[in-house]
């Protein structure tokens, strides 16, 4: 995983898609299936995801890969 990714607070959707390979199109459209976390709105015009969500996000990614 980056080293410039936090373990707790917020990340927004680029440090989203340096750790998780697709495209920003296709992650709104599992955002929208359900298939990832929601955003959580912190302004007006800032779109973030709570880091635990994305984090368990990567886990079940990784745990879906290996097969178990």
């Amino acid at each position: 995983m980056s080293q410039d990714f936090p373990q707790v607070g917020f990340v927004r959707l680029p440090q989203i898609l340096s750790v998780i390979p697709v495209s920003a199109s296709t992650w709104w459209r599992g955002v929208k299936s359900g298939k990832y976390p929601g955003p959580v709105k912190l302004g007006e015009r800032t779109t973030a995801w709570r880091v635990e969500d994305i984090l368990d996000l990567i886990d079940s990614l990784s745990k879906k890969a290996e097969g178990v």
